[in-house]
């Protein structure tokens, strides 16, 4: 049994992709590791383990065709080879030395049945300045903070606010709710414990939110290790407002996930509020048209109702 099974989803992640698998020797240190990458792309001509030289101790596979995020999640967790630790990684990722080895050093206790069951690290921005990656659990209160404040309010109470801002909170090791999905490090007997991501409501974003809450609601807690820092060069995936869209979309589908109608009810009316406040912005147009017409969610990224 190996120490981490690393699982990568790529798309169109060819420039990438390379510098992320060259950080992993020294970011594990003496752990053992081996690597999954899933490839979302569409087919080119050159392939994606071509394109990367082949290195050592990483698999590539073809999903076929974009299976979204939490999909291909899914489809590398059914190729890992045994391990102790799953670690699931962006592509455009540089992860610093030793950062692997803290990651797992933050689960303390991994053969406990409770405790630390996963960590995240600290997260650069490309110029090396701290990105607030960590969050707390939606709630109708923290969205309406986050419409009507966004960044302009970062001292604002907790149940304000979804997002950490605080650069205290990003300079000390201590419990957190999730993160965004950036690297995420969870004990193995764990990820089994909980099942595969759900990747039939989320084809990106809120899995993350999801995934974690899954987590915590077994008992366990998810650790961040400051000490464990990774770099993001940006989004890799994408941006423009179809993704923007789905990502308030798919704000509303996990709370509805979690949550009865009345709450569920109120929580979406937030999500509209805060659509109507920024009218100007197209893809603010386009979240409003999605969060009230089905065929319009279809028509987003990954589709479904």
């Amino acid at each position: 049994m190996i120490d981490l099974a690393i699982v990568v989803v790529a798309y169109n992640s060819a420039a990438d992709l390379p510098q992320l698998l060259a950080s992993i020797p020294a970011a594990a240190g003496a752990l053992s590791w081996h690597v999954v990458v899933v490839d979302n792309s569409a087919a080119t001509s050159t392939s994606l383990a071509e394109t990367c030289g082949r290195p050592e101790r990483v698999s590539f596979v073809d999903a076929g065709s974009n299976l979204g995020y939490s999909g291909g999640l899914n489809l590398g967790l059914q190729l890992v080879s045994p391990s102790r630790f799953t670690v699931f990684l962006n592509p455009d990722l540089t992860l610093q030395a030793h950062a692997l080895e803290h990651l797992v050093e933050a689960c303390v206790g991994t053969e406990a049945d409770v405790g630390a069951a996963a960590s995240v690290p600290l997260v650069l921005d490309a110029h090396g300045r701290p990105q607030p990656s960590l969050r707390r659990e939606p709630t109708t209160l923290r969205s309406l903070g986050e419409a009507l404040c966004g960044d302009h309010w970062p001292g604002r109470p907790h149940w304000l606010a979804e997002m950490v801002r605080s650069p205290e909170d990003y300079a000390r090791a201590r419990p957190v709710e999730w993160a965004t999905g950036a690297a995420l490090l969870v004990r193995t007997n764990v990820v089994t414990l909980i099942g595969p991501w759900d990747s039939a409501r989320f084809f990106l974003y809120s899995e993350e939110t999801d995934y974690a809450r899954r987590i915590r609601d077994r008992g366990y807690t998810i650790a961040f290790a400051p000490t464990a820092v990774v770099r993001h060069r940006g989004a890799a995936s994408g941006s423009g407002p179809a993704l923007d869209a789905l990502l308030a979309v798919n704000k509303v589908r996990y709370f509805r996930k979690w949550h009865g109608r009345p709450a569920s009810a109120l929580f979406f009316g937030v999500a509209v509020v805060h659509s109507l406040i920024r009218l100007r912005r197209p893809e603010s147009r386009l979240t409003l048209r999605a969060l009230f017409s089905a065929p319009a969610r279809a028509a987003l990224p990954g589709g479904g109702a």
